[in-house]
């Protein structure tokens, strides 16, 4: 019997940047070195990718931005097209590209975003990101070779509060990247999300709000660049508790029994007859007759 040969193992990390708080952090400063928090934030992002390219070659990179609007390709580019980047002197030409492809490709996402969002609401479309992320996935997955095998995970940077109109994208996207073996990480900045907490949990990935912007390349390579298989050996954040309530798409408020749609499956605290989110009428069956106990029927001596 000849030994089979071994697989070589391909990581492949796709981060999805949530661009739509960015107008918030780029108003800020930071005072030790005048930079502004959007260049922080970019150069932990990039440091964090070339990162894991650097340690193995066989790794792969994989980056995608959303804001209110639409959702975009920076790493690889779309249709191939890449910016031209100037290397410094002894640069790897690779860490070069990525460079230029991540700042070129959010600078334009963050410009062409002309909506207003404060630090409480938020529109943004992290879902459909998160879907393309498993789409490129698949699409790797095919074209590699017999010989190698796919170690995929998304990594989920954002800074948005969850909206209710995606509820049923997100849980589409947790339960696909479950089956797929996909593992889902989030690195919160400024506010929490009840339902990434879950998608994270659901797929045995981890989950960090950061106390400061300013340590997010720190938090990045301690807790998310190491793989999942390695974790166990190193000492990470304590993992937060999952609250699996759903949240009422009407208040935003955690419940224990509401109202399901059930053409969009949109959960609400109070009963209504019109969904807000499909604008389905409901027609309430006053005919029905709720069959009521038998009455025992006294013996007769």
């Amino acid at each position: 019997m000849e030994d089979k040969e071994e697989r070589i193992e391909t990581p492949l990390v796709a981060i999805v940047i949530d661009a739509t708080p960015a107008k918030k952090f780029a108003s800020q400063a930071i005072i030790d070195n005048g930079s502004t928090m959007m260049n922080r934030i970019f150069d932990a992002l990039i440091g964090f990718g070339n990162a894991h390219l650097m340690q193995g070659s066989h790794n792969k990179l994989a980056v995608i931005a959303c804001n209110s609007k639409s959702t975009k390709f920076l790493y690889p580019s779309e249709n191939g097209n890449s910016k031209s980047y100037h290397n410094r002197p002894g640069q790897y030409d690779m860490f070069a590209k990525v460079d230029s492809d991540i700042r070129h490709g959010l600078s334009e996402l963050i410009l062409n975003d002309s909506i207003d969002h404060d630090s409480t609401t938020s529109d943004s479309l992290l879902g459909g990101a998160m879907a393309r992320a498993l789409c490129h996935i698949h699409k790797v997955q095919r074209e590699l070779s017999l010989s190698h095998q796919l170690k995929p995970r998304i990594l989920v940077v954002s800074g948005s509060s969850d909206s209710a109109l995606q509820y049923m994208t997100f849980m589409n996207v947790f339960f696909t990247a479950q089956k797929e073996n996909v593992v889902i990480d989030c690195c919160m900045m400024d506010t929490d999300s009840g339902l990434l907490q879950q998608g994270c949990d659901i797929t045995g990935g981890q989950y960090l709000r950061i106390p400061t912007v300013v340590g997010l390349l720190e938090y990045l390579l301690w807790v998310f660049l190491p793989g999942p298989s390695c974790r166990s050996k190193i000492v990470l954040p304590p993992p937060t508790k999952v609250d699996y309530r759903a949240a009422c798409f009407c208040h935003h408020k955690l419940v224990d029994i509401g109202w399901v749609c059930s053409v969009c499956l949109s959960i609400f605290c109070k009963f209504s007859i019109i969904c807000t989110t499909c604008n389905t009428e409901f027609k309430l069956n006053r005919t029905a007759i709720v069959p009521s106990k038998p009455k025992k029927r006294p013996r007769m001596e």
